[in-house]
């Protein structure tokens, strides 16, 4: 909030002693002398407070010309604390000005040190409101995000470790930055990854799936409205940049909105301002824009689809997120990872995948990249017959023809020793080495399996040991 006070009397010596005051405390003061000032200040400018006299040169005594002044304020701004000051004050009067909407009251001539109390108490409660307001909009937009915890990246890969390591030198300037790669690589996750990493980590992390709204709420939801902008307007509504000042904004599926919106975007990136819907009071915007699309936005740019001024804004530098086929050594951890999450989750055993599963997950394309995989784990979870997940069980499109062909080829071409060298080998890697395990889900007694060990050249000294 501001530090900034309306006051409004038409003595020019008392707003003399006001401005004087008030300025020794701090504040930035508006003065003006008359109702009509005081509305348009209202109109145009945001303040933490107003000071406000009860009787101008129409009715020097009632209150009634103040009485009404503060139904106006309030059918602007509502949440706007004001204390009235006269010097005809009353019971009757102060009670009337309360249940209005008046804040407190202060009777002429002012202790210094009561009408400072109240000006800090009431600015404080405001600022107080305000918060209030903007966490439970952030919880209520948190909940619906369910943004996945950054610390659950996984970069094994070459790629991906690259990666992470220009986005945290990135993440230390402000710019600008485009995330662009395929539906379901991790643009939500690593945007998140950026913002922890950057000097606003402690603000907040705002996601807005830009695809999502529609045109004729566009700008309530960016901007905000106030109370009676528009005939559903019950309340004031603090829009999406103003609940990410100070901190990050995250415009996912940024090619996804049409050229109007791209319009409103552009003048908001330029200047950095923006106003409620219904209020011509102008903010400020002190954030940092991450925005994504898996789009051809060139492709769109030549079509006069999406502005080129507005990419420009958008990609001080542009990020590429390589599809899950590209990360080839990220893959087993992922799938272990949604193995935990989803045992956590259902209350299962997290068991692990066996050889010719992780082997079907790394020749698999995913054209779905990690959202794929781990839909394919948890629907693996449900089917699996044990703890370990086969192949088969991952339901993976085309796998089931493949391994039957690659099973055919093997085993037509193969001896029957080789065959049994082949089994064993995999019980093995399965069992961890476990001779009674490996020996009875072949079926062999113990002597039998050890037999079968030193026939094809498989007994090292590990496998003595246990």
């Amino acid at each position: 909030m501001n530090n900034r006070i309306l006051v409004a009397d038409d003595d020019a010596s008392v707003l003399a002693a006001l401005n004087m005051l008030l300025k020794s405390q701090g504040f930035e003061v508006s003065a003006v002398t008359t109702p009509q000032a005081l509305i348009e200040q209202v109109k145009t400018t945001e303040f933490s407070a107003a000071l406000i006299d009860l009787n101008y040169q129409d009715d020097t005594t009632s209150g009634k010309e103040g009485l009404s002044l503060i139904q106006e304020i309030k059918a602007l701004e509502d949440t706007l604390p004001i204390i009235v000051m006269t010097g005809y004050s009353s019971v009757d009067i102060a009670v009337e000005a309360m249940k209005l909407g008046a804040s407190d009251f202060i009777q002429k001539p002012w202790s210094n040190e009561r009408l400072l109390h109240s000006i800090r108490t009431q600015i404080k409660l405001h600022s107080q409101l305000h918060a209030n307001a903007k966490l439970t909009q952030q919880n209520t937009l948190l909940t619906r995000q369910a943004q996945p915890p950054v610390d659950e990246i996984i970069a094994k890969s070459d790629a991906m470790q690259s990666l992470l390591a220009q986005l945290s030198k990135l993440a230390q300037s402000d710019m600008s930055i485009l995330l662009t790669g395929e539906n379901g690589t991790g643009k939500s996750m690593l945007a998140q990854y950026i913002h922890k990493q950057s000097a606003r980590k402690n603000a907040s992390f705002i996601a807005v799936n830009m695809g999502a709204i529609s045109e004729s709420l566009f700008e309530s939801e960016m901007f905000g409205h106030i109370k009676g902008a528009f005939t559903d307007a019950k309340d004031t509504r603090i829009g999406r940049f103003e609940l990410a000042q100070s901190g990050t904004i995250f415009l996912d599926e940024i090619a996804n909105i049409g050229t109007a919106q791209q319009a409103k975007l552009l003048r908001v990136l330029e200047e950095r301002q923006f106003e409620k819907v219904g209020s011509s009071k102008t903010q400020s915007l002190d954030l940092r824009i991450i925005s994504a699309t898996n789009a051809d936005i060139q492709g769109l740019i030549d079509n006069n689809q999406f502005r080129q001024d507005l990419l420009y804004r958008l990609n001080t530098i542009a990020i590429h997120i390589p599809p899950l086929r590209e990360r080839l050594d990220d893959i087993e951890h992922l799938a272990n990872a949604f193995i935990h999450q989803y045992a956590e989750k259902y209350r299962f055993a997290a068991g692990e995948l066996s050889v010719d599963a992780i082997n079907a997950l790394k020749h698999y394309h995913w054209p779905g990249n990690i959202r794929e995989l781990g839909h394919v784990i948890e629907r693996a979870m449900f089917l699996r017959q044990s703890d370990v997940i086969e192949a088969q069980e991952l339901g993976l499109p085309g796998h089931s023809a493949k391994v039957a062909e690659a099973q055919k080829s093997e085993f037509d071409a193969s001896t029957l020793d080789e065959l049994e060298k082949t089994v064993i080998q995999k019980r093995l890697a399965i069992f961890d080495n476990n001779p009674q395990k490996t020996a009875d889900s072949l079926g062999l007694s113990r002597s039998a399996y050890y037999r079968r060990l030193e026939k094809y050249q498989l007994l090292d000294d590990d496998t003595r040991a246990k």
